[in-house]
């Protein structure tokens, strides 16, 4: 039986030091008005074998368009491996497949490492957000201008520059691109956006060979969301944006629960963490859990009362902020905690929340919570600088954005760089050690050890943009 080459992804996911989730796409076929079931296959070795394991079967899921997740279990810590995996068509239930001579001369293919165990080691990551790819009235227009920002980023680790997880941290696809003119409505034009923004040629090699962890932002659902959505809105283009982003993103993290090889029931929020080498990583929901929900209470809630993060979410950071691991602490959230922009987008991001970023801030402050760094996007620009606490407590900003973006983008005079940010309680924290703002598109390479981070940034054409930023913990 010949094996099909997936016709999205594969995309390796969630990585442990000895599980992985793989995920890909099949393709519907109807025999005689009777669809026939779908099924993913893969194989895998350790790097430079030659025996291949034992095929392992999964479905894929017609209710997720076509999409499924392989999971692996037994692996072992820092170890590289590589998979073959495909679909194909069968008329009986899946622990009836046949499970030999299989033909896999057409399967797709890809290659991971697993995380490392050893709490000092660095790990080398690329970050960024805000993926552009037009859609225009006459449909899909395939601009692999944003492409090539990935094809730079794989031509690096061909060079030898080691690449251990892959942060999207949103903008994935923009799915009101012409905002009211033409903007994704139905569960099958997101299905179609997903499809055309991760079945490009560079963005797919490389998913199917760095372990790629993903949160979204507003335009995986609509501008700004939710500062202007209607309660029809919350019932309709919300479930609809968010289940296309739970086949496509969301399935492959480490969100929903594994038993065995199966993913197991649906998820209740939205934002997970995991932990690789000297790195333990909190992925924030930043977006859909804001409260008020849109413009018209904003205008009866006082800000003080305003949240970023819902009260579970925000238990569950600050649980694991102060859980003494010794590793570094990033915490990944679509928009920037700091510094604040200068005009007034500020109340889209954690500034126009000041009420938990206080908290927060006193919370890393009281409890002496060294080495917490932020990720985040957004903004279309990228730098990094640093918070210091009034007792000298360091925390770490890097934002990166955007990994391609064909319109103007904001200057240094948009971001407060310098000055204080009012960490209520815990007093007043002064910002330091401000980069050179990169007004272009780009993505950065951030190297993490156990005493310092580095952050590179390199335009989408893979040039690096001035100097190298160390910041020491």
């Amino acid at each position: 039986m010949e094996i099909n080459p997936l016709t999205v992804g594969p995309i390796v996911g969630e990585t442990t030091t000895n599980r992985v989730r793989i995920w890909g796409r099949g393709r519907a076929d109807i025999v005689q008005d009777t669809p026939r079931r779908c099924f993913g296959v893969l194989r895998l070795r350790p790097s430079g074998r030659a025996a291949w394991s034992q095929p392992r079967f999964f479905k894929m899921n017609p209710n997720f368009d076509l999409t499924g997740i392989a999971v692996i279990n037994r692996l072992k810590p820092d170890m590289p491996y590589e998979y073959e995996i495909g679909y194909f068509f069968s008329d009986v239930e899946l622990l009836d497949a046949p499970s030999r001579h299989l033909d896999w001369g057409k399967a797709s293919s890809g290659s991971f490492r697993t995380a490392s165990a050893n709490d000092q080691q660095p790990r080398d990551l690329v970050i960024g957000s805000c993926r552009y790819l037009l859609k225009t009235f006459l449909g899909s227009f395939f601009d692999n201008r944003g492409d090539k920002t990935f094809r730079s980023i794989y031509r690096q680790i061909d060079k030898g520059q080691p690449l251990h997880q892959l942060i999207m941290m949103g903008d994935q696809i923009y799915a009101d691109d012409l905002n009211a003119f033409n903007p994704d409505k139905t569960i099958d034009q997101f299905y179609r956006r997903y499809r055309d923004a991760f079945s490009q040629k560079h963005i797919r090699r490389l998913m199917s060979r760095v372990p790629t962890y993903m949160t979204l932002d507003d335009h995986e659902i609509e501008d700004n969301w939710p500062q202007k959505a209607s309660d029809k809105d919350w019932k309709t283009l919300f479930p609809i944006a968010i289940h296309a982003y739970q086949g496509y993103q969301l399935s492959h993290s480490p969100c929903i629960p594994v038993r065995g090889t199966r993913l197991q029931g649906t998820p209740n929020h939205l934002w997970y963490d995991y932990t690789d080498g000297c790195v333990d990583v909190f992925v924030c929901d930043s977006r859909t859990e804001r409260y008020p929900e849109n413009q018209d209470a904003q205008d009866q809630v006082s800000i003080k009362d305003r949240r970023m993060l819902g009260e579970e979410q925000f238990r569950a950071l600050k649980r694991w902020l102060a859980d003494g691991s010794g590793r570094v602490k990033v915490v990944v959230t679509s928009v920037p905690f700091f510094p604040d922009s200068a005009s007034g987008e500020g109340q889209d991001k954690w500034s126009g929340y000041p009420t938990q970023r206080q908290q927060l801030l006193r919370h890393i402050e009281s409890r002496q919570i060294n080495k917490v760094v932020f990720f985040s996007g957004d903004v279309h620009a990228s730098f990094s600088c640093e918070l210091h606490s009034p007792s000298g407590l360091k925390i770490i900003s890097v934002v990166s954005s955007a990994f391609f973006w064909p319109y103007p983008h904001p200057s240094a005079r948009h971001f407060q760089l310098r000055g204080t940010i009012d960490g209520g309680g815990a007093g007043q924290f002064a910002l330091a050690a401000a980069s050179r703002v990169i007004s272009d598109d780009c993505f950065s390479r951030v190297r993490i050890t156990p005493t310092q981070l580095s952050v590179n940034v390199y335009s989408r054409k893979g040039r690096r943009m001035g100097r190298e930023t160390v910041h020491r913990f």
